[in-house]
């Protein structure tokens, strides 16, 4: 097995999949990157959760965004086929973000995090995935092919996550509600972004 230092990416350019060469720099190595990230943070959030279930659904969104990673590191062109990101995954968040909102006692207003260790860890990671959001729109508005399921996946699991978060604050009594102390709640779910 090879050393992970190969030094080819000194000169500041990376390979796609395929073995195409661009800059570290290139908004198609960045928009992965992003997801790279998000990956990273859930599994610091997973680590620290102890609601069972949803460290469970982490593990598996994990396992589907390094599928999203992939395929948006293969590029137009590339000798590498694209990988799939199918609408049932993106079906799956959307079932398990109407479960949540169903709950009883579930926060729908706009939050301060840090009311929870692990629930702020989740915010955190919503965060991270809104900013990889942002990064895949901007890489199709900038003319680059991306499938429609990603940025439907990305959007959705953003909503995810903040119920996650949401979902840890209920089992441990806390809340993080912003507008708790004014007795006025705003507009439900207005929180996501």
């Amino acid at each position: 097995m090879g050393s992970i230092a190969t030094t080819r990416g000194d000169s500041g350019q990376t390979g796609l999949a395929g073995g195409i060469r661009v800059s570290k720099a290139s908004l198609r190595v960045e928009t992965y990157g992003n997801v790279d990230e998000l990956i990273s943070t859930l599994g610091f959030a997973r680590s620290i959760c102890e609601d069972a279930a949803i460290a469970e659904f982490t593990r598996n969104v994990q396992r589907e965004l390094f599928k999203i990673g992939s395929a948006l590191a293969t590029p137009p062109g590339s000798s590498k086929p694209q990988v799939p990101v199918e609408a049932e995954m993106v079906e799956r968040l959307t079932a398990e973000v109407h479960r949540l909102e169903a709950i009883d006692g579930m926060l729908s207003d706009w939050t301060v995090a840090g009311a929870h260790t692990a629930a702020a860890a989740f915010d955190m990671a919503r965060t991270v995935c809104r900013r990889a959001e942002r990064g895949v729109v901007r890489l199709a508005e900038a003319g680059e092919p991306v499938l429609p399921t990603i940025l439907g996946y990305l959007n959705r699991l953003s909503d995810l996550l903040w119920l996650f978060a949401r979902k840890l604050e209920l089992g441990a009594g806390v809340s993080g509600s912003l507008r708790a102390e004014t007795g006025r709640a705003g507009n439900r779910w207005s929180r996501a972004w």
